[in-house]
């Protein structure tokens, strides 16, 4: 039986030596794996004809978290909260995610990208939470130390294939981000929301699997709803 080959996206990091690494947390690796498909690391700054080679051979896509996405990217402003941008991760994902979108690959995003998929196509982003959405929740819990507290709740959109996977209607889920979705991009609809109306869930309607989440599934996966929605990539990766 062959397992589905899932592309995870990396991240630019240095070494205790100060040599660069591709980098990724183990939690999306054991996620992907445990739902039994074989995970595989993309690395940024990958040139086109390397990354479309490369695409080819995948069956699924995880848009894995990380630092903000470039504003240059949506047409956004510059902001002193503005943290981890990496335009070689930007040149590799922001075209994966256009070529999963134009082929039915199966792909699920999640924090960052969730924002990553809203970008590439054709949305905004709010640059920085807490000084441009009025009555907002907290959503920038520690990322060293609260990984796994349950901040506050997602409520799922009735009929949405995300509804479906997740099997609630409410879910308690962790918040390790500062920017999120304001306009979202033309095609896509929303599948669940926060307290205070921010997008936490969306879908690419029409598409084989194209779903993505604003928190940290990979860090839930005590969860049920965390572990069916992994399971539901590789399976329809393996299709």
């Amino acid at each position: 039986m062959r397992i589905p080959l899932i592309g995870l996206t990396t991240y630019n990091q240095t070494n205790k030596y100060g040599f660069p690494i591709a980098a990724l947390m183990h939690q999306y690796i054991t996620a992907v794996t445990d739902a039994g498909g074989a995970p595989l690391l993309i690395q940024s700054g990958l040139n086109r004809a390397t990354l479309d080679s490369l695409f080819d051979r995948l069956d699924g896509l995880l848009f894995t978290g990380g630092g903000d996405l470039a504003p240059d990217a949506y047409n956004g402003e510059p902001h002193p909260r503005l943290d981890g941008v990496d335009l070689a991760r930007d040149s590799v994902e922001l075209p994966l995610v256009k070529a999963a979108t134009g082929t039915g690959k199966p792909f699920l995003g999640i924090c960052r990208g969730f924002q990553t998929i809203n970008v590439a196509l054709g949305g905004t982003l709010y640059a920085h939470i807490p000084d441009q959405v009025s009555n907002a929740i907290k959503h920038n819990y520690d990322s060293g130390t609260e990984r796994e507290l349950l901040a506050h709740e997602v409520v799922m959109e009735t009929g949405t294939r995300l509804a479906d996977i997740f099997g609630e209607p409410r879910l308690s889920v962790n918040s390790l981000h500062h920017q999120g979705v304001k306009d979202l991009a033309p095609g896509l609809e929303p599948a669940g929301y926060a307290p205070d109306g921010l997008l936490e869930a969306l879908e690419l309607p029409g598409h084989p699997f194209g779903v993505a989440v604003q928190w940290h599934p990979e860090w839930l996966v005590s969860q049920p709803a965390a572990r069916r929605l992994f399971r539901a990539l590789v399976e329809a990766a393996g299709k």
